[in-house]
């Protein structure tokens, strides 16, 4: 009862923030002394007691039952589909797709708070949802909005060290090495360092992911302006949003259409179950109370893997090099020989299949509905849907493809070329950015109810033949 008297305490208390940002002091203090609406951090903390005496409830009465049995293949074939983790922001059905706090992503897409005349739902809205459970309030989004600009400044020698990348470094590397080196800020490893206690983890796992995400864009921003264009980035404005203020240090608000893109992009790419690899590694290093900052790198590095985050640059890759193939001629027949083409030498389809979906990735879906309403008659975008519409037919004849659907990797590449972001190199950090609004909920929440280090059981190949009975 002690840690729920705490998180009451605690529940009270004005959202405090990193001592080292005046800015964002004063911001979170003028939020939550506005005495309208809870802040987030007041809105989390309230939620504690019950959710914490709801996870007791639930060990103590149910934590010898037998939920799932894991076959050997599972265990050779990369734990796939071993129930093992908690995740409470999103669950992902083989057959409905991805469900943020039980909402689908029209339901996101309809719910979540939107900019003023915009369409597409705020980045800040699904961080807030995947936190607390909770729909929040328009002015509870603009507030947050507001308090991750007020954060969002880069220390000095954070641009120094990007600066001194050598300028064929991969973005992913430098983007990973730039938030390792955010640890320098980090509220949580300080006050570790001074001894704290238990119930005060939460707090600053609050502070430092909040810290880190508000300076994500202007960190990618960097990279990419070093990288690609005249280093010369825009400060963040103030009085913008998260997605605007992204694609404004890009150097892409100009185009209106852009800045929803971001918007839609950064809401549908922040969490997919806790089980893959990018969210699961945060998951994993944060158990050891690894600072968000280490944790979230860490998961940066997963994600950078061509099998994960990476896969949307290799998507792109093949299209264009499909486009160059069969120029105009998009009849059936040239898309069907061209696939098969593909298989028969060796190589898969790229953007089709999913670990766990057997239908088409709704990220897919939305995508598709933003360019049929943007870019309808853009030449990539008809090659992207004519490929949607015969490639299941020849993965399923083809037989050695489980789900013959897209995923979201397949169709976001030409999004962000029909508005001319080419550099397919930049296109996973696009996806770090929007991977970290929703990996760091799941750690405060981790931090908040006592998660426990994460430390499963292995077995050698003869030890596991031995527990099935065989012999090697």
């Amino acid at each position: 009862m002690a840690a729920v008297q705490t998180f009451s305490r605690l529940a009270l208390r004005k959202a405090a923030v990193h001592s080292t940002s005046s800015l964002a002091f004063n911001a979170t203090r003028a939020y939550a002394t506005a005495g309208k609406q809870s802040s987030l951090k007041e809105t989390f903390a309230n939620s504690l007691p019950e959710k914490i005496e709801q996870i007791k409830k639930l060990r103590k009465e149910h934590g010898n039952k037998v939920v799932g049995e894991v076959t050997l293949d599972q265990v050779y074939g990369g734990a796939r589909g071993i129930k093992s983790l908690v995740w409470e922001g999103s669950v992902l059905d083989s057959e409905e797709g991805i469900r943020f706090r039980g909402r689908t992503i029209p339901e996101c897409q309809e719910q979540l708070p939107k900019a003023p005349g915009g369409s597409e739902p705020l980045p800040e809205g699904i961080f807030w949802l995947l936190l607390t459970g909770e729909v929040p309030s328009e002015q509870q989004v603009r507030d947050l909005s507001a308090e991750w600009a007020a954060r969002s400044e880069v220390p000095s020698y954070l641009n120094e060290l990007i600066d001194r990348c050598p300028s064929d470094m991969h973005p992913m590397a430098q983007f990973s090495m730039a938030v390792t080196a955010l640890e320098h800020e980090s509220s949580f490893a300080k006050a570790y360092a001074r001894g704290m206690k238990k119930s005060e983890y939460w707090e600053k796992t609050y502070e430092d992911s909040m810290d880190t995400i508000a300076k994500l864009p202007t960190i990618a921003s960097r990279i990419y302006r070093n990288v690609y264009k005249d280093g010369k980035v825009p400060a963040v404005q103030k009085d913008k949003d998260y997605g605007y203020n992204f694609a404004n240090q890009l150097g892409f608000a100009e185009n209106q259409d852009f800045v929803e893109l971001m918007r839609l992009y950064l809401t549908i790419h922040s969490d997919h179950e806790g089980g893959n690899v990018s969210a699961h590694t945060t998951h994993l290093v944060g158990s050891a109370l690894s600072s968000p900052m280490l944790s979230l790198a860490a998961g940066l590095n997963g994600l950078a893997g061509p099998l994960h985050g990476l896969a949307n640059q290799e998507v792109l890759n093949w299209i264009v090099e499909m486009k160059k193939h069969v120029g105009s001629d998009l009849s059936d027949e040239n898309i069907t020989k061209y696939l098969w083409d593909t298989l028969k030498s060796g190589r898969v389809v790229p953007g089709y299949g999913h670990a766990v979906l057997r239908k088409t990735d709704p990220r897919y879906a939305c995508q598709r509905e933003f360019a049929l309403k943007h870019l309808p008659d853009d030449p990539m975008f008809k090659l992207v849907s004519q490929v949607y519409k015969i490639a299941p037919g020849v993965l399923t004849e083809h037989g050695k493809t489980k789900n013959p659907y897209p995923n979201v990797d397949a169709h976001s590449g030409v999004l962000l070329q029909y508005y001319g972001l080419t550099e397919q190199n930049f296109y996973t950090v696009m996806f770090g950015v929007s991977r970290a609004i929703g990996v760091l909920p799941q750690l405060i929440i981790d931090r908040a109810v006592g998660a426990p280090i994460e430390r499963p059981k292995s077995f050698s190949t003869e030890a596991w033949a031995k527990l099935v009975g065989a012999q090697l």
